[in-house]
């Protein structure tokens, strides 16, 4: 592949740009408010998972409450059907059988009322540990949103910068040719993201080998405008007076 010096050199300032867009990803991700912040949300995680079971068991206890009312408020439609009737009979017999029955309906009403008092006070105590999981969660709330601001501030900062150098890199990008264009972005993506490098002292600044015998012949020979390439780690090697040729 042929490039021109001056268009070789241009690598250099678009790697660069690619090095320092690669720090800012990297910076962007290390924000210190990612620690706390992924560890706000374990807890989160955590805290729903309890809840859940809270919700459970306060649903629960609400749901037998109502099965409780429910009864008690048929057992007193009966006593009111059975003091009615009583009240209306002349039979011996039948008032016999009315008052043994009512005295077993209150019997029965008096057992579900108590059954109805402890079941209350299942669902007050669901009610309140429901209450305080809310409370976790709306402190856990109020700290990530804290986190996230100041995460937030951070990453501006950062995000200016990086929206300057992607429109620097494409500004440099645009006047290189297509073709060395693509080939610099195969190299840098089978380089750790180092498509090219200056070769300086003779010394390889993506590898850090430093060529000698006949692959520093080989490089000494090709021409100026000749895309040569590392023996060792493959990448764009840049040649300038610095080069040590």
């Amino acid at each position: 592949m042929k490039a021109s010096p001056a268009e070789q050199e241009q690598l250099l300032r678009l790697q660069s740009l690619d090095t320092r867009l690669a720090q800012l990803a990297h910076r962007l991700a290390s924000l210190p408010q990612a620690g706390p912040l992924a560890e706000l949300e374990a807890r989160d995680r955590a805290v729903r998972g309890t809840r859940a079971e809270a919700f459970g068991t306060l649903e629960d206890a609400r749901v037998e409450l109502k099965r409780l009312e429910s009864d008690v408020a048929v057992v007193e439609a009966r006593i009111v059907r059975d003091g009615e009737r009583l009240q209306h009979t002349s039979s011996v017999k039948d008032v016999s059988a009315l008052e043994a029955e009512l005295g077993s309906l209150r019997r029965r009403l008096n057992d579900l009322e108590e059954q109805e008092l402890v079941v209350m006070e299942r669902v007050e105590e669901a009610e309140v540990a429901l209450s305080s999981i809310d409370l976790q969660r709306d402190a856990l709330a109020t700290d990530t949103a804290a986190l996230e601001a100041e995460r937030d501030a951070a990453a501006g900062g950062i995000g200016v910068e990086r929206e300057q150098t992607e429109r620097d890199r494409a500004v440099v990008a645009g006047g290189i040719a297509e073709a060395l264009l693509a080939f610099y972005e195969q190299r840098r993506g089978r380089g750790s993201g180092v498509g090219a490098a200056l070769l300086q002292a003779r010394t390889c600044g993506g590898c850090g080998i430093t060529l000698t015998g006949s692959d520093l012949e080989s490089v000494r020979r090709a021409a100026p405008d000749e895309v040569v390439q590392c023996p060792e780690c493959d990448r764009i090697l840049v040649r300038t007076d610095e080069s040590g040729l």
